[in-house]
């Protein structure tokens, strides 16, 4: 049995009368989806994520979005088929485009064409994209049902390609994983939830989102401002320039090289820490879209959350004197309030995951070179810790422009106490989960947390079953401090620490079992190994380093 190499003098074989290579490309394709899968928790996520976010939060959003002055009902559960297949595309897209880029310069080297390389790489991500709109799509008919078939198939796919184009522009030029993933999700949520299915359609400042006529043409509410081509016609139009600014972008920057620089080796058990908390700190300079995003997009989302707000009140149950009762407030100053911890947390969650994740490879160096563990550990968890804390002290100055709590103290402590959790679970996730799926559950755990479970304009006060997640706690002390004049959540407080205690010690244990040296073995070789390398090119398929994923999960 012979296995089929590319050569670097040589182009892949066509078959005859296959002029432009539709051989080749396939493929391609097959070797790129093959990568994607080799994470076994990749595919179930393309699956899982979107059924949960259509079936569970279909509703809570209908609802949010007649708080908000929105359509809700069955038009804002249509649009979640959208979102989710855009959303799950846009990540699988980034990590196609970024995780394999310096394995398809070396194939651009050999002489493959860049534009059949981009072609092969968009053709994969449709494929993920197909995959992510079926699943939507099915998990919307089992949810509320289906009023126009074609119209919410069509529109659910170019949702999924015009994030796929997304993904793939940010995944050419946004290095740093966690750059790219909050890019994604800024870029997401200010689409998602200030569109015309969340809000009011005519709002001139939303018409330049990417996917404003879509909504509205998918959900039929026809927006009265798109001229004579219609919002279908607008629609394709984005989806087709979408497409195109994506093929071009990354076949540009196929065509660029660039360098790694190596790491650095430690001290003693003082010198170690203050030596990781350097490496660290310098590692973080290096990436400076992250603080830039860090301030961004707390700053936009508070901002945008509160001007689209309408002025209604709304009760809901609150403690005072240690007693519960019903209280009106004014819904703009409770969504003000409660947006903070939301950024908060989303932010946070992928900071752990990205600091800790991207640092992997050289942790263990030093881990096998005498660097110990624990200093490894606290000198990341202070990484990921201060970028918790200048989003968590954006947010809060935001805030203090849109809303006043009325016990500051309590509310700092509350935001404080969201970030350090969802920074620890960031931590905990990505070692367990990769980089993939780990951005879907760092996305889905604080939105269907924070965000619906414990979202006062949703509810009076959360259902049972959200006592047990991680957010209840500084949710609760959060509306305490912002809405009453004394502190009456003691055991909400207590709770929060047990949470952060569990979490503190599983991410300890976690990250010790990740980068901590084990006894090496012997690599046994097996029938069908693909053998040495060609001029410096791998067969497709396989990694040039053992054991490491081309897609980096």
């Amino acid at each position: 049995m012979t296995t089929r190499r590319f050569m670097p003098d040589a182009e892949p074989a066509r078959v005859p009368g296959d002029p432009v290579g539709v051989s080749g490309l396939a493929l391609f394709v097959r070797r790129f989806l093959a990568d994607y899968t080799r994470n076994p928790v990749n595919l179930p996520m393309l699956v899982l994520v979107p059924t949960v976010f259509v079936v569970v939060v279909a509703g809570s959003l209908g609802d949010a979005a007649k708080l908000l002055g929105g359509p809700g009902g069955l038009a804002v559960q249509t649009a979640t088929a959208g979102w989710a297949a855009g959303f799950l595309t846009a990540v699988a897209m980034y990590f196609q485009t970024r995780a394999a880029h310096a394995a398809d310069r070396r194939l651009v080297l050999a002489g493959l064409a860049p534009a059949r390389l981009v072609a092969a790489r968009l053709a994969s991500g449709l494929v993920l994209a197909l995959l992510a709109a079926a699943t939507a799509l099915v998990a919307l008919l089992l949810r509320a049902g289906v009023d126009n078939p074609g119209r919410t198939i069509a529109g659910t796919l170019m949702f999924a390609v015009i994030y796929l184009a997304i993904g793939a522009v940010i995944g050419a030029i946004v290095h740093s994983p966690v750059n790219g993933m909050v890019l994604i999700l800024f870029v997401w949520i200010v689409d998602v939830f200030f569109g015309p299915a969340m809000g009011a359609a005519d709002r001139l400042a939303t018409r330049v989102l990417p996917t404003h006529f879509l909504t509205l043409w998918m959900v039929d509410l026809p927006s009265g401002h798109s001229g004579r081509i219609g919002d279908l016609g607008i629609a394709l139009i984005w989806t087709a320039g979408a497409l195109a600014v994506a093929f071009t972008v990354v076949t540009a920057a196929s065509r660029i090289a660039g360098r790694r620089r190596p790491g650095h080796r430690p001290g003693s058990v003082g010198d170690q820490l203050a030596a990781g908390l350097r490496m660290g700190f310098r590692d973080c300079r290096r990436i400076p879209v992250l603080w830039v995003l860090l301030v961004v997009v707390p700053t936009v989302f508070i901002l945008l959350a509160d001007a689209a707000t309408p002025n209604r009140p709304i009760s809901m149950t609150v403690v005072e004197a240690g007693r519960s009762t019903v209280r009106t407030f004014s819904m703009p100053k409770v969504h003000g309030a409660t947006m903070a911890p939301i950024a908060v947390a989303s932010l946070a969650a992928l900071a752990g995951l990205f600091l800790v994740l991207d640092s992997r490879v050289a942790d263990r160096r030093l881990a096998r070179a005498g660097y110990r563990v624990p200093a490894l550990l606290a000198s990341r968890l202070t990484t990921v810790g201060v970028a918790a804390l200048v989003a968590t002290a954006v947010s809060l100055a935001i805030t203090a422009t849109v809303t006043s709590p009325r016990q500051w103290d309590v509310y700092i402590v509350a935001n404080l106490l969201v970030a350090v959790t969802y920074a620890l679970l960031g931590v905990i996730i990505g070692p367990l989960f990769g980089r993939v799926a780990g951005v879907f559950i760092a996305f889905l755990m604080p939105f269907l947390d924070l965000g619906i479970s414990q979202s006062p304009m949703l509810r009076d006060e959360p259902p049972l079953w959200a006592h047990a997640l991680p957010g209840y706690g500084p949710d609760r002390i959060m509306l305490d401090g912002a809405l009453t004049p004394t502190f009456d959540e003691t055991i909400p407080l207590l709770i929060s620490l047990a949470w952060l205690v569990a979490l503190a010690v599983l991410a300890g244990a976690v990250f010790h079992h990740a980068v901590a040296p084990g006894r090496p073995r012997a690599r046994v070789p097996r029938t069908g190994d693909p053998g040495p390398t060609h001029g410096g090119v791998a067969p497709i398929g396989h990694a040039t380093t053992p054991g490491k994923y081309p897609m980096g999960v």
